[in-house]
């Protein structure tokens, strides 16, 4: 005689890990360019430091463009001088290239 199975063990195909489960949200909403963007701004005092986010006004993204406007024009300068270097830095910490082009306001 056959043993019932228990509701557990009848499931288990269906049980998926839950970052799996949400990859493949993000992937059916197609969420994952306007996640990308939204990690960008959000770490942009991690990655730049707190010196720089004390003269950041405003940080969006645009179609790959990070847009960045700053109170000082010095610091302005610096960066404008290193936007690759910032690009590269952002890319690096969202681990896919998000940010094709930095520009400063």
């Amino acid at each position: 005689m056959k043993k019932p199975s228990s509701p557990i063990n009848s499931r288990q195909g269906d049980i998926i890990p839950l970052k799996e489960g949400l990859e493949a949200l993000v992937r059916a909403y197609r969420l994952r360019g306007k996640l990308n963007e939204v990690t960008v701004v959000s770490s942009w005092e991690r990655v730049m430091g707190k010196a720089v986010a004390l003269k950041t006004q405003e940080v969006y993204v645009n179609q790959g463009r990070l847009f960045v406007r700053l109170t000082s024009a010095p610091l302005k300068h610096e960066l404008v001088m290193a936007k690759t270097r910032v690009a590269e830095l952002i890319n690096a910490e969202v681990g896919e290239m998000v940010i094709k082009e930095v520009i400063f306001l």
